[in-house]
């Protein structure tokens, strides 16, 4: 059995740190961890958020934090979130769109480019036949679809992608 390195390690355990309002989708395969950095004992996690005006950073900062301190090695653990990067949906891995559908919420389309329109699959039966309820829904990641198929509403994560990919 081979040991994992500190930074294995960290990157293995953010891998268990769900999103609080995401449950079984981490903040890792959401795409939001930027960079890990370790020096000694103490542990330096740099985060991009999904969008600037989050409500739940306080709590993913907290939740990162709780969860790399208990790691015998590790005496002090900082978490910042980063302005200066662009969080995009290409971002997410393919775990975190599985966990997406488990959740009912499809993931964002692929190959999405700045002001095309875009759909999704339904997540449930996995129809393309759907059509935009509202593109503002629970959260500012996130809009209301339904599906003309098996006639479900769900939710989509809306597609993001930095800027000077668009042009």
């Amino acid at each position: 059995m081979s040991q994992l390195t500190p930074d294995e390690e960290i990157l293995e355990l953010l891998q268990t740190v769900d999103d609080p309002e995401l449950k079984d989708v981490s903040v890792y395969d959401l795409g939001m961890v930027h960079s890990v950095s370790i020096t000694g004992h103490h542990v330096y996690v740099t985060m991009v958020p999904t969008f600037a005006g989050c409500p739940a950073l306080d709590i993913i900062e907290r939740d990162v934090k709780n969860a790399i301190q208990k790691l015998s090695w590790v005496e002090t653990c900082e978490v910042t979130f980063s302005l200066e990067h662009d969080w995009s949906t290409e971002m997410i891995t393919d775990r975190g769109k599985e966990q997406l559908k488990k959740l009912g919420i499809a993931p964002p389309p692929e190959n999405y480019r700045l002001g095309e329109e875009w759909t999704v699959d339904c997540p449930y039966c996995d129809s393309s036949y759907t059509s935009i309820e509202n593109v503002f829904g629970p959260t500012a990641c996130r809009s209301i679809l339904y599906c003309l198929e098996c006639r479900n509403p769900f939710e989509a994560m809306k597609p993001v992608i930095p800027e000077e990919e668009s042009a």
